[in-house]
């Protein structure tokens, strides 16, 4: 069987372990080592209250080579102060020490609940648990992907294969999030594992451009996290010519890396909290393209318009309600709107339509709503995903 996790490209092991941090006794940490070192590039969130793992991968991530990166759920280790930084620092000096590496070489990320301090004891041990299980096969790379759930109920994974100088190149990526998302950068961790030869720049650059145009457009509840993180690791073990500028073969790879990216935010999509369905929203005519995204993600966060996606209900005034309080510019005589392939608004006005088959289209897994503002040529769009009772459930008792 083919191996389709994080361990499929060249270079990498992974593990996932229980250490004790979730009461449900699931898998809940995660290690990927590269023993060569990799090029790595990273985002984070942009939230001004950040966790304590974002402070210390933001300074981390500097180093020339990253040999691992260490993950626990259940404890996102934000709000923690002086005593959680040290405990950041633990979880990198204890990996380091397992593996045979620098701490500053070693990345950390954390996820769950807000404002409790670390069980870093059980870390401690959780992580020299993995240290001895990290392999290259598929079953450790499953077991990374589950351990860095929370409120997710699958793992989320997706991988790519291409060629660059006629090298085989893959491209594969583990990410956990479901609520509590909303850009910049949708709320999530997010790694990524390639064999490709290539700058830390050039790294960088197909990394920001990759998420910008896939979990940024996500959104499931406008709310953003402390701990968003996206890190991508590059072992260049696949033998290519190193990509060292914005060439053809850049942009081939940075084309696939964002297919990576899409697939996943599209898996967040439809595992996020409570949703029973996703959609897109593609907003066309506008007068710039921030004005156009503005606009799409008004549409997407629109609590009654995320109501009626999930009651099936064609209810365009809701969508056209949601674009003209977005404060972006329109033609009210110009302005349409479509479901999937149905125009049920057009020029300003409503159009006659089969209810019943707009009906079939909105209670599809994923559909398309267009809207057309009228005033200029730019496009963008949004994912979004329905509103349902489950959602208010989930999040009513997440602490308690």
């Amino acid at each position: 069987m083919q191996n389709n996790t994080i361990t499929a490209p060249r270079g990498f092991l992974a593990a996932g372990v229980r250490c004790g941090i979730k009461k449900s006794g699931n898998l809940d940490l995660g290690l990927i080592v590269c023993p060569t070192g990799a090029k790595a590039a990273a985002v984070f969130t942009t939230n001004k209250v950040f966790g304590e793992a974002v402070t210390v991968s933001r300074e981390n991530i500097k180093s020339h080579s990253i040999s691992a990166v260490v993950v626990n759920s259940g404890n996102a280790n934000a709000c923690t102060g002086y005593r959680g930084l040290l405990n950041a620092l633990k979880m990198c000096s204890r990996t380091a020490e397992q593996i045979g590496t620098d701490p500053w070489k070693v990345l950390v990320a954390s996820t769950g609940i807000i404002g409790e301090q670390l069980p870093i004891g059980k870390i401690i041990t959780g992580i020299s648990k993995a240290a001895a299980k990290i392999s290259a096969s598929a079953l450790p790379g499953l077991d990374f992907a589950k351990a860095i759930m929370t409120t997710d109920t699958i793992p989320k994974q997706a991988v790519r294969r291409l060629e660059i100088s006629g090298k085989k190149i893959t491209i594969a990526a583990a990410v956990k999030g479901a609520g509590m998302i909303g850009p910049n950068m949708a709320t999530m961790l997010c790694f990524i594992t390639t064999d490709v030869a290539i700058t830390k720049p050039l790294l960088k650059r197909a990394l920001k451009d990759a998420v910008g145009d896939s979990f940024n457009k996500l959104t499931v509840d406008g709310h953003q996290s402390t701990n968003d993180t996206a890190i991508i690791l590059a072992s260049g073990l696949s033998g290519n010519r190193p990509i060292t500028s914005q060439c053809p073969r850049y942009k081939r790879f940075a084309k696939v890396l964002e297919e990576v990216c899409d697939d996943l935010a599209r898996q967040m999509a439809l595992d996020a909290e409570g949703a029973t369905r996703m959609f897109k929203v593609v907003v066309k005519g506008a007068a710039t393209k921030a004005e156009a995204a503005k606009a799409a993600r008004a549409v997407a966060d629109y609590p009654l318009v995320k109501c009626a996606v999930h009651g099936g209900d064609p209810n365009w005034g809701r969508i056209i309600c949601a674009v003209g309080s977005a404060g972006v510019r329109l033609n009210p005589d110009k302005l349409s709107c479509k479901l999937g392939d149905i125009t049920v608004f057009k020029n300003g006005r409503a159009r006659k339509f089969d209810t019943k088959k707009a009906s079939k289209v909105i209670s599809q897994a994923e559909h398309t709503i267009t809207v057309d503002l009228g005033v200029g040529n730019k496009s963008d769009f949004c994912y979004g995903c329905d509103l349902s009772k489950e959602y208010v459930t989930i999040n009513a008792e997440y602490h308690t």
